[in-house]
């Protein structure tokens, strides 16, 4: 029975998303019967074409994915080359690990307080300046996206740096830096020499499933992106919630039209690994060694806290912020404190709060109780996931949910599952079963198998 779960897992992973780009590619070209679409037409295209912005949703999208995973990636790998190993990294490790389960809508929105034109730095600033109202400068919702991309880099930092330190054991990379650190490298130039080239191919997935959502985000280019336009991810959500239903069919070519900037973007990072790699390889071997690097290290954590820093004030100020009572400008905290609001809101957070617990129980408990299945079938079989498999369990997290979840919706109404927990609870399923896997697969792969053997012996 066990060694049909991985198989069963697959299907509930890839099987939605099939389905729903299925269902988003066919009305992307006209066809939807339920809509009086039989037909083929490009009738879909020349209207989204013909949208005002549509270039500028394009770049935004595009361009700023591109930057925000640069960013990030960037930092995270340059941190762990400059502190792996010491008590600083441990302590930012302990740091980020709560920080990759704040949601992104509420890390967005406590950036946004932190920010904003009257936001907690603002005020800070307004103390030594003398400001007595905020500066009138477009902060949150600039046009050129920058706001976006740092809600984006501090809230995939977490998630790149705990996929990095998942692999960094598989690379043997204490002895690594000693050999390299005997060699006279120092600790940034030995790690990028050395230890880079074995994890990269690791995190690559992970990577790449950061690129996709950086280029395709809703949730936080609703709160920090430029709306005149907004990135297409955003337009899309605008025109599937219209209430004209011919609507649809321009919604769904634009969600391809999404589909195909997260593969053009994946196609620009990996010809840019190739260009760094065919560099690098040079570099590798120039014999510079760059021992003096440790203002460059100062740097590189100062970074590091403040990504994770801002989070966490972000989370602080939106705390304060929900129980303040008036808060004028520039004060730094406001003059009195109230439940007013939670009191206001307390009936409808209690249903919203009782539908997410319905909703998230269930989608995690199967993904945890699936994920261990397939793992405990690695331990009896012998055989760890490939490439491919790994590439099958990403697949979700590489595609981008604008782009299937309106066909996932036409498909759930053909089997009578539309707006029903279950379709919902399977929805969800899709994307939380490969974080599970990410989360769980290294821990129970490094599990000592003595300790199962000894369990049997004592009759488990």
């Amino acid at each position: 029975m066990l060694r049909f779960i991985p198989i069963l897992t697959i299907v509930l992973m890839i099987g939605p998303v099939s389905a729903g780009l299925i269902g988003t590619i066919l009305p992307a070209f006209g066809i939807l019967p339920a809509l009086g679409g039989t037909t083929p037409s490009l009738d879909p295209w020349h209207s989204l074409m013909a949208q005002p912005g549509m270039g500028a949703s394009i770049r935004l999208s595009l361009v700023n994915g591109l930057i925000a995973t640069f960013v990030s990636v960037a930092i995270v790998m340059l941190f762990c080359a400059a502190w792996q190993g010491t008590r600083i990294f441990h302590a930012l490790q302990r740091i980020l690990s709560p920080i990759l389960s704040v949601p992104h809508a509420t890390a967005a929105f406590g950036l946004a307080f932190l920010i904003a034109p009257s936001g907690w730095f603002v005020r800070v600033v307004a103390q030594f300046t003398g400001w007595d109202r905020p500066p009138d400068v477009a902060i949150i919702h600039d046009p050129w996206g920058i706001a976006l991309i740092a809600g984006l880099v501090a809230k995939e930092i977490p998630f790149l740096f705990l996929m990095t330190l998942s692999a960094l054991p598989q690379a043997d990379t204490d002895r690594t830096a000693q050999v390299t650190a005997s060699l006279g490298y120092g600790r940034i130039t030995g790690w990028f020499k050395a230890t880079l080239p074995r994890i990269y191919p690791q995190i690559r997935l992970p990577i790449l499933a950061v690129l996709a959502y950086s280029t395709s985000v809703v949730d936080v280019a609703i709160i920090l992106a430029p709306t005149t336009p907004a990135p297409l991810a955003v337009r899309i959500l605008g025109w599937l919630s219209d209430p004209d239903l011919a609507m649809r069919f321009m919604a769904s070519s634009a969600a391809v039209l999404q589909l195909l900037i997260v593969i053009a973007a994946m196609a620009i990072w990996i010809a840019g690994e190739r260009l760094v790699a065919s560099v690098g390889a040079r570099w590798a071997v120039d014999g510079h060694r760059f021992k003096q690097d440790g203002a460059v290290r100062g740097v590189l954590a100062v970074m590091a806290l403040v990504a994770a820093g801002t989070v966490v004030l972000g989370l602080v100020v939106l705390l304060v912020w929900s129980v303040a009572g008036f808060w004028a400008f520039p004060d730094l905290l406001p003059r009195g404190f109230s439940l007013r609001l939670w009191a206001r809101e307390l009936d409808a957070i209690g249903n919203s709060l009782t539908t997410t617990l319905l909703i998230g129980i269930p989608a995690v408990v199967i993904a945890v109780s699936l994920v261990l299945a397939c793992l405990e079938n690695e331990v009896r079989t012998g055989k760890v996931a490939g490439r491919r498999a790994m590439f099958l369990i990403y697949l979700p997290l590489l595609v981008p949910q604008i782009s299937f979840m309106f066909g996932l919706q036409v498909f759930f109404s053909l089997i009578g599952l539309e707006r029903t927990l279950v379709s919902v609870v399977l929805g969800h399923l899709v994307f939380v079963a490969p974080y599970v896997f990410l989360s769980l697969s290294e821990p129970f792969r490094a599990l000592d198998p003595r300790y199962g053997q000894t369990a049997l012996c004592l009759g488990a």
